[in-house]
């Protein structure tokens, strides 16, 4: 059963890598610009009402804005070009700073607030008014919720053109930053939701336990984002492959060239959102001369690019097949 989704690059009728940054670097800005402006109202709010749990969201949409700029960063270092030592290109890069994004998520975010939860259910918490947490929340939750929408947005434009659903566009996409910036607003949103929960706790009961839960909960949440991240680029930094039914598509293409008789061995790897490396042994048919074998390469090279833009290297190993081996 397939289980991989074919949404590794744009479809054939159109996508660059440089239009799909573009659309990923307004997506990130506007992110970032929400969460700095979030992260100094949270903060006035909590010291105003000495909740715990507004001081986690202040150190939540802090640690999103440290995280939107090392995705911008990420984006951006992607972008240089190929050079004598980089002769893949940068599109790597893309992944480790989003890594480090990823670990300033769980560091700043998760562990603060887990941190400050058990310091308030241990020490006890005097609750002031909450009224100004309240209204900060309230405009947050606009804020946080504008940004969600312009993430959604582009991930639901690339998933339309990879005719799948949203949802499984941000499973398998390799664009972690749009993964990004859609898990953590929508985190966010959450977040903001149980920081209501515990002021509200606390004003009814008088107690700060609830504020002291509200964080702990904050906290576990942003250390699941963490992980969900970590893990989706850890995937791409090993070096994965595009998925089973593009590789189907990809040695239908090669075995099609009239030179070719099979192939042998099949590997791709996504070196970025919208860069490809195709690499296969090829038998070649025995009665074919060194010229065809080289125009049949080419002719491989330019149809799987027809097909999938994102191929950016092609390598084809000349092989000979099993019963045609010295020895044999």
């Amino acid at each position: 059963m397939e289980t991989q989704q074919p949404v590794p690059f744009p479809p054939p009728d159109g996508g660059t890598g440089n239009t799909g940054n573009a659309e990923s670097t307004a997506t990130v800005l506007v992110a970032g610009a929400a969460n700095l402006g979030i992260a100094v109202a949270k903060a006035v709010g909590g010291l105003i009402s000495g909740s715990g749990a507004m001081m986690s969201e202040a150190a939540h949409s802090l640690a999103d804005t440290v995280t939107e700029v090392l995705l911008l960063t990420a984006l951006k270092r992607s972008e240089k070009p190929a050079d004598a030592g980089h002769p893949l290109g940068y599109g790597r890069e893309r992944y480790i700073w989003a890594m480090f994004a990823s670990v300033a998520t769980f560091v700043g975010g998760a562990v603060f607030s887990v941190t400050n939860g058990i310091h308030t259910l241990t020490h006890g918490e005097d609750p002031g008014n909450p009224l100004v947490s309240y209204l900060v929340l309230a405009l947050a939750f606009l804020l946080e919720g504008s940004s969600l929408l312009k993430g959604l947005k582009q991930a639901r434009g690339q998933a339309d053109r990879h005719d799948v659903a949203t949802t499984t566009y941000l499973q398998h996409t390799p664009d972690t930053t749009v993964k990004a910036v859609v898990l953590e607003d929508s985190a966010a949103l959450i977040g903001l939701v149980l920081a209501a929960g515990g002021l509200l706790g606390g004003q009814l009961t008088g107690s700060g336990v609830w504020d002291g839960i509200s964080s702990l909960c904050i906290g576990a949440l942003l250390a699941w984002v963490a992980l969900v991240l970590g893990r989706a680029n850890a995937t791409m930094l090993i070096g994965r492959s595009i998925p089973a039914s593009m590789e189907r598509e990809v040695e239908r293409i090669l075995l099609d060239l009239p030179d070719v008789d099979a192939v042998l061995d099949l590997v791709t790897i996504m070196e970025g959102p919208d860069d490809v490396l195709v690499a296969a042994k090829v038998d070649f048919r025995s009665a074919a001369n060194a010229e065809e074998v080289e125009w049949a390469c080419e002719d491989a090279e330019k149809h799987l690019r027809e097909r999938f833009p994102a191929v950016g290297k092609v390598f084809l190993d000349p092989t000979p097949g099993p019963g045609r081996r010295r020895g044999d």
